[in-house]
C-alpha cells in the first residue's frame, strides 16, 4: 500500500504544528496576548495569539491528514496559501504596530519554506488520473 505525500505531509506537519503551539505557551507566560514583541522558542518569536494559530493549523493538518487523501490535498494547499501570504506580509510587518503575531525574521523563513512544502506537494501530488478508454463499433 503506497502512503499518500499529502497524507503523510499534513500529519508530520499537524503534530509539530500541535506540538510548537503547546511549547510555545511554556515560553509566553507574562507576554501580552496581542504583544508586537514575543518570546523567543528557539529562533522564532511568539506570543499567546501566535500560540493559538499554531495549535489550531496544527489541528486542521492533522485532522486533514488523519482523514483522507482529498481533505489531506485541500488543506495542505489551503495553509501553504495562507502561509505564503503570513511569509510575504510578515516581511513589511516586522517592526510595525501591526505585527499582532511577534513575527520575527525566522517566523518569516519558515513560514515561506512551510508554504513553499505545502504548496509543492498540495497542487502536485495525488492528482486524480483519469483513464480514457475507446469504445470501437461493435464493441459495447
Amino acid at each position: 500500500m503506497r502512503t499518500s505525500p499529502n497524507k503523510l505531509l499534513a500529519t508530520v506537519f499537524g503534530a509539530v504544528y500541535l506540538l510548537v503551539g503547546l511549547a510555545g505557551f511554556a515560553v509566553t507566560s507574562g507576554t501580552g496576548f496581542f504583544a508586537t514583541e514575543g518570546a523567543n522558542l528557539i529562533l522564532f518569536a511568539v506570543n499567546p495569539l501566535h500560540n493559538v494559530i499554531h495549535l489550531a493549523i496544527g489541528a486542521a493538518l492533522l485532522a486533514a491528514g488523519l482523514k483522507s487523501v482529498p481533505a489531506a490535498r485541500s488543506v495542505n494547499t489551503t495553509v501553504g496559501a495562507v502561509y505564503l501570504l503570513v511569509g510575504i506580509l510578515g516581511l513589511f510587518l516586522l517592526d510595525s504596530a501591526a505585527n499582532i503575531i511577534a513575527l520575527n525574521g525566522a517566523d518569516n523563513v519558515l513560514h515561506l519554506a512551510s508554504a513553499i512544502l505545502l504548496l509543492g506537494v498540495g497542487l502536485s501530488q495525488d492528482k486524480k488520473t483519469t483513464r480514457r478508454t475507446t469504445v470501437r463499433a461493435g464493441q459495447a
